[in-house]
């Protein structure tokens, strides 16, 4: 028998549910606020409901449907990443990563990706599937469930969809997902500690700004030129910066929110001084902000900038007007880069 994924119904249909089983609507508010609002994923937890009503669902449903196959955490920061598998097989990465602002956690919108950026390990192999809103949401679950376990009262209070896959690619349901992480009823969680990274889909970015949703846009650049864009980025053949520059800054004038640019810092290929000032001429006067990322060692053969070279690449940024940080690294003991994880254990399509 085919088990119902009670994580992917909303309200009303977690109603229609309950009456097939003969039981009272009410019964879907209960169990609705038990996994979304508390992030309870085992049925004997749920002690308002009558123990033959768990009974059946223990035969009939389940709440989520992937299962933990590997984490690694980082003694020293404490960040912690997840290799999940899927019903049909497929696999993702989940990281929480314990900030100053709080506790975020970066989630995977699809199993692969077939966006093909030189320096990304996530697009080796393809794309094999989008997500379903439910399995983007139980990667938040099982990290805030993670949570408890460390801090009682302890709260996820930041998602990044900066995992594996292009998120506009499945923007309806990341929609979804968006949307039910910031219901009272659910994590609660506010649209401003929501940050969704794209590689420059720009079609979605313009509709993504006409759904005035006050989310963070991070916008993977990563080249002040098309030229080197092309190489390292080919979704700019599609939607070159010409294309790409203006959906930004139609998403930061209907938001009102800056835009983040990531720039991986690649040695000896966008690092150098005056890639940075390109790139200050390519952003100035567009409300954003550029995070530099030296770009983590990885199977691509490509190798992070200097560390000279980063504070000389932000120097000439602030020099020239352009608001500017490097990211702080975080699991940096651990195989943290998108794809790193999935990658080693077989699990990418071939």
């Amino acid at each position: 028998m085919t088990r119902v994924d009670l994580i992917e119904m909303n309200p009303s249909e977690l109603e229609g549910f309950f009456r097939g089983m003969g039981e009272p609507a009410y019964r879907a508010w209960q169990v609705y606020r038990w996994i979304h609002g508390h992030g309870v994923l085992h049925f004997s937890e749920m002690t308002n409901l009558p123990k033959k009503v768990r009974s059946l669902l223990e035969s009939q449903t389940r709440i989520v449907s992937m299962d933990e196959i590997e984490r690694q955490v980082d003694q020293e920061d404490g960040a912690t990443k997840f290799l999940f598998r899927l019903r049909d097989g497929e696999t993702v990465e989940t990281v929480l990563l314990p900030q100053s602002y709080g506790n975020s956690v970066c989630v995977s919108t699809q199993a692969g990706c077939r966006m093909g950026c030189l320096f990304c390990v996530s697009t080796v192999g393809g794309l094999g599937r989008n997500l379903t809103p439910g399995e983007m949401e139980a990667q938040v679950l099982i990290a805030q469930s993670e949570l408890g376990r460390r801090e009682d009262g302890a709260r996820v209070s930041h998602v990044v969809l900066m995992g594996i896959g292009e998120p506009l690619e499945n923007y309806d349901n990341v929609l979804v997902f968006l949307k039910r992480i910031h219901e009272k009823d659910n994590l609660g969680i506010s649209y401003r500690n929501i940050t969704l990274s794209t590689c420059g889909l720009a079609p979605e970015i313009k509709r993504l700004a006409s759904e005035a949703l006050p989310i963070t846009l991070a916008v993977s650049l990563h080249a002040p030129n098309d030229e080197l864009r092309n190489r390292l980025m080919p979704v700019n053949k599609r939607y070159p910066l010409s294309e790409l520059l203006p959906a930004c800054r139609e998403y930061a004038e209907r938001t009102g929110r800056r835009v983040t640019f990531e720039y991986a810092l690649i040695n000896e290929v966008n690092d150098l001084p005056e890639h940075a000032r390109e790139l200050s001429r390519l952003v100035r006067g567009l409300l954003c902000h550029v995070n530099l990322i030296p770009l983590n060692p990885n199977e691509r053969g490509l190798e992070g900038s200097r560390p000279d070279r980063v504070k000389e690449f932000a120097r000439i940024l602030e020099n020239s007007g352009v608001n500017a940080t490097v990211r702080r690294s975080l699991g940096g003991n651990i195989e943290a880069a998108c794809g790193q994880l999935r990658r080693r254990n077989g699990r990418e399509k071939s």
